[in-house]
């Protein structure tokens, strides 16, 4: 299924590859992932009480979008994006505030009220949603709840694959599968061997994995999408804050903190990592815009990280 973007203005983009190409300096492309919480109608403890089907808070989207401009990311992976109405709210809002991202992109998949959306600086082209990925579970088949959203970032380097993911959450009633690691497990499965099927030879290609996973880095679902056999797919990035925490994820019921976003790039992009490392947000406001923190990456291509 074809996501719908927005146009992009050609002739920019044809002005900044041959600056570049002309100066012969690298370029750098900066991508990072975001778990929003719920940026739309949700069931929500506020101040007046439990309420259902309740906006996320403007104060919460404030320091939402205060944290995204400091990010200030050329591609913006999101999970938990709401309709088409809500990511089109958010790209204005940003922009009212000196953010722009002419380009967007929504997945549509089973998930009907948290999405994956994309937002970026630079051209898209080959943007896809691939909601046909399905697995064995438990004596049935499952499809991936929230698809695969893939688009193709076009820069002076050339092209730079993403996919975008967001994986099954632990929440189930199901008794054989209490936190549902089975299923993020056939969902990671499923997902690997699509993007194997687009880069049979990932040792040469350049894309990316990101998204929020609901797992750590020792899980199946993670060994899944690394590797299939002794084909190296994707390498999970290590990835710290400022203080050298790693968490990503605040689990305020019960005061946990684990890492479940993460960002993985193929064995061809690898060497062009900044650093050798994604970085982990942990700015102003980080902690009211989200139970998550956004993890990023910057990529310098067409020259030595």
């Amino acid at each position: 299924m074809r996501a719908t973007i927005s146009p992009f203005r050609a002739f920019g983009f044809l002005l900044l590859t041959s600056l570049a190409a002309s100066s012969g300096r690298a370029e750098t492309l900066t991508v990072a992932t975001y778990n929003i919480e719920n940026y739309g109608p949700a069931d929500r403890v506020t101040e007046m009480g439990f309420r259902k089907d309740y906006p996320k808070p403007e104060a919460e989207k404030r320091a939402l979008r205060a944290v995204i401009r400091t990010l200030n990311a050329d591609v913006l992976v999101l999970q938990e994006m709401g309709s088409q109405a809500y990511l089109d709210e958010l790209r204005r809002d940003l922009k009212a505030e000196g953010l722009d991202y002419p380009q967007a992109a929504l997945a549509a998949a089973g998930d009907a009220d948290r999405h994956v959306a994309l937002l970026s600086r630079r051209p898209l082209k080959n943007v896809v949603t691939h909601t046909d990925l399905d697995f064995a579970y438990l004596g049935g088949r499952e499809s991936v709840k929230r698809g695969l959203l893939e688009a193709t970032v076009a820069t002076a380097a050339g092209d730079v694959t993403i996919f975008a993911v967001h994986l099954k959450s632990r929440f189930t009633e199901r008794p054989d599968d209490p936190s549902c690691e089975i299923r993020r497990a056939g969902e990671a499965t499923a997902i690997r061997d699509r993007v194997l099927k687009r880069f049979p030879s990932p040792a040469a290609a350049r894309f990316l994995v990101v998204g929020d996973c609901n797992d750590t880095k020792a899980s199946k679902a993670l060994e899944h999408l690394e590797k299939r056999g002794k084909t190296d797919i994707v390498e999970l990035l290590p990835a710290a804050d400022s203080r050298g925490d790693t968490w990503t994820h605040d689990y305020r019921r019960e005061e946990t903190y684990t890492r479940v976003d993460h960002i993985l790039v193929s064995p061809g992009l690898r060497q062009t990592v900044q650093g050798g490392a994604a970085r982990i947000f942990d700015g102003d406001g980080v902690r009211a815009a989200s139970d998550h923190r956004p993890v990023a990456v910057t990529l310098v291509l067409g020259g030595k990280a």
